[in-house]
C-alpha cells in the first residue's frame, strides 16, 4: 500500500516479476514443475470457464460431476452443454452413513467412452467428502477424458501433487485455504489446453509485453505457457503481495503439517460425536480440515446452529451437514466447547 502512494516507484518490470514470484510459489506447493503452467486469475469460476471454453464437447458426450457440487464449478459446465448439445452425468452417492467409498465407485462407473471432461473437487464442500483423484484421473485417462479440479475447498490445507493426479486443470481460489485475498485465485493448466483461447486478449499476455516501448507494435502470439490465461490487470500491487505472503507461509508449514493438526485437534471431536449419535464419514473418506455432521433422531439442523451460536460458536449450514471447518487458529479449548455444545443440544 505504501508502494501504490507513489507509484512513480512502480517500474514496468514490476508489472511481471510479482506474477512470476507467484507462479512459482503455487507451483511449489502443488508439485508443478513448470511455474509458466500457473495463471493468475480472480477466481475459480473465471479459471473454470478457461478451462470449459477450450476442452471441447460434442453432441452425445457427457460431463461428469457431482451431485450438490459447489455451484462456481457448475454452471460454466451448464453452458458448454447449452452450447453443444452434450448432457450433465451427476454421480449422486448413496443414502447410506458411511458414503465415501460407494461415492467413489459410482464416479468411476459414471466414466465411460462418451465421457469429455470429468469436474470435481478434491473434497465434497458441504461435508468434506474425500475423492480418490488419481483412481478418477486414471480411469479419465483411460476413456480420453479431461480431468478439472476446484481446489478451492482443499488446496493449502490438505497435500495436492498435480505429478500424481494429472490433472488437465486445477483451479483454486486463494481467500480460502490459501490464506489469501478476495479477488486472487491460481490454476494449473496442463498440456492438453496449451494453445488454449484466453476469455480476455490481455497485453501482458502477449509476446514481447516487457518492452513497455514497443507496446504498439501489435503482437499475435502470446507469452509461454498458461500465462496467456492470465486475467486482465493481473498485476495487483496491494493483492498479490498478500497472497505472495500466504503462499510462503503455506510453504513454511506444508499442508501435511495443517492436516496433521487438524486431525490431532479433532479426533475427540469425532469420537464424542458418533457417541452422541451423529454420522461423521469414515476416516479414510473425510477430511480433517473439512467434514460434515449428520444429526442424530429428533436434533433439527437449525436448532443446532441456533444453540451453538447462542455459544458464540460458528460453523456452516450446508446441505444437510454441519460443517466443521478448523485451522491452526483453532485449539484444544474450542474443540471442548464444541463437544459441550452438541451434548447440550442433543434432545
Amino acid at each position: 500500500m505504501e508502494r501504490e502512494r507513489v507509484p512513480i516507484g512502480i517500474q514496468p518490470s514490476d508489472f511481471f516479476t510479482g506474477c512470476d514470484e507467484i507462479r512459482w510459489r503455487f507451483a511449489s506447493l502443488v508439485g508443478a514443475e513448470d511455474p509458466s503452467r500457473i495463471a493468475v486469475i480472480p477466481s475459480a469460476s473465471y479459471g473454470l470457464a478457461v478451462a470449459a471454453r477450450n476442452l471441447p464437447v460434442e453432441r452425445g458426450q457427457n460431463i461428469v460431476l457431482l451431485h450438490e457440487q459447489f455451484p462456481g464449478n457448475v454452471y460454466a459446465w451448464q453452458r458448454s452443454v447449452a452450447d453443444s448439445g452434450a448432457e450433465i452425468r451427476t454421480v449422486i452417492p448413496p443414502d447410506d452413513v458411511s458414503r465415501g467409498a460407494a461415492w467413489n465407485e459410482r464416479i468411476i462407473e459414471s466414466i465411460d467412452e462418451s465421457t469429455a471432461v470429468v469436474t470435481l473437487p478434491h473434497v465434497h464442500w458441504t461435508d468434506g467428502t474425500v475423492y480418490d483423484l488419481v483412481a478418477i484421473g486414471r480411469r479419465a485417462r483411460e476413456v480420453g477424458a479431461a480431468l478439472v479440479i476446484d481446489g478451492t475447498q482443499s488446496v493449502g490445507a490438505l497435500p495436492f501433487d498435480v505429478r500424481e493426479v494429472q490433472p488437465d486443470a486445477l483451479i483454486v481460489a486463494a481467500y480460502k485455504w490459501l490464506l489469501g485475498p478476495y479477488s486472487t485465485a491460481v490454476g494449473y493448466f496442463g498440456p492438453r489446453l496449451d494453445g488454449g483461447s484466453p476469455l480476455e486478449e490481455t497485453w501482458l499476455g502477449r509476446e514481447g509485453s516487457e518492452d513497455f516501448k514497443r507496446l504498439v507494435d501489435y503482437q499475435s502470439e502470446y507469452q509461454p505457457g498458461a500465462v496467456r490465461f492470465d486475467m486482465g490487470e493481473r498485476a495487483n500491487f496491494i493483492l498479490l503481495p498478500m497472497l505472495q505472503a500466504s503462499l510462503d507461509l503455506l510453504l513454511e508449514w506444508t499442508p501435511e503439517a495443517v492436516q496433521d493438526y487438524c486431525k490431532k485437534l479433532v479426533s475427540p471431536l469425532i469420537e464424542a460425536s458418533v457417541s452422541l449419535g451423529f454420522s461423521v464419514e469414515q476416516d479414510e473418506w473425510r477430511a480433517d480440515h473439512l467434514f460434515g455432521l449428520r444429526m442424530p433422531e429428533g436434533l433439527e439442523l437449525d436448532a443446532l446452529k441456533a444453540e451453538l451460536e447462542s455459544r458464540k460458536i460458528y460453523v456452516s449450514l450446508r446441505g444437510s451437514a454441519l460443517r466443521v471447518s478448523p485451522h491452526v487458529f483453532n485449539h484444544e479449548g474450542d474443540v471442548g466447547a464444541l463437544i459441550e455444545a452438541l451434548e447440550a443440544a442433543r434432545p
